[in-house]
C-alpha cells in the first residue's frame, strides 16, 4: 500500500462516524475518520461496522474489508455550549452576511461587532455577526441605527443542536453512497 494511507487512484476510504444513536457526531465538518483510525477502533471493539467498502487490507494472517460507516458503542453527548469561534459564528449565520444577505465562501466573510469595540462593544456571541467585506467597511465603527444597517437576525449564542442543524444544509464535497442513508435518515421521503 502506498504511503499516506491511500490506495490506487488516490482514494483514501474515510469512514463516516456515527454516535451510538446512529447520528453523525457532527455534520459540519462531517465526522469522518481515516481508514486506519476506523480499523483500529474496530479491533479495539469501540465501534460497530455498519457498512464496508469493497476494498480489503491485508495483514500476514487476515484480510479485512475497510469500514465505510461505523457507529460508536458508547454515546458521546454533544457539548451544550458551542465554542465561540469565527467558524461557528459563520455557521450560526448560515455563511450569509447579516446586513445584505449574500451567501459567500468562508474566505470572503468576516465578522462584525454590532456595537463596535471602539464604542465598548464586546467580542461575544451576542455582539458579533457574519458580514461580507463591503458591508463591514460600509458600517465601519457606527452603530446599526446610525447607518441603517440592522442585522437580519439578532446575534445570540446558538445551541450545539442548532449548529448541527445548520451544518446539515452544507453537504461536504465527498459523500460515499453508503453514507447517504445515515446522513439524511430523517429527511422527508418522496411522496
Amino acid at each position: 500500500m502506498p504511503d499516506g494511507g491511500q490506495f490506487s487512484g488516490g482514494q483514501s476510504y474515510p469512514a463516516l462516524v456515527l454516535n451510538a444513536d446512529f447520528r453523525p457526531l457532527s455534520y459540519f465538518p462531517l465526522s469522518i475518520w481515516s481508514w486506519q483510525d476506523a480499523v483500529k477502533a474496530v479491533f479495539l471493539d469501540r465501534v460497530s461496522v455498519l457498512s464496508e467498502y469493497e476494498v480489503e487490507v491485508h495483514s500476514p494472517s487476515l484480510a479485512f474489508r475497510l469500514p465505510s460507516v461505523i457507529a460508536l458503542k458508547e454515546f458521546i453527548p454533544a457539548a451544550r455550549r458551542p465554542a465561540f469561534t469565527r467558524f461557528n459564528v459563520f455557521l450560526r449565520d448560515s455563511f450569509e452576511c447579516q446586513y445584505c444577505g449574500d451567501g459567500r465562501p468562508t474566505p470572503e466573510l468576516t465578522f462584525d461587532h454590532v456595537i463596535p469595540r471602539s464604542r465598548g462593544g464586546r467580542t461575544s456571541w451576542e455582539n458579533v455577526v457574519t458580514a461580507c467585506g463591503p458591508c463591514n467597511l460600509r458600517k465601519g465603527s457606527r452603530l446599526p441605527r446610525e447607518c441603517a444597517m440592522i442585522p437580519r437576525q439578532e446575534p445570540r449564542q446558538p445551541t450545539s443542536w442548532e449548529l448541527q442543524e445548520n451544518g446539515r444544509s452544507f453537504p461536504p464535497n465527498y459523500l460515499h453512497e453508503s453514507w447517504r442513508d445515515y446522513l439524511y435518515w430523517d429527511a422527508e421521503l418522496e411522496g
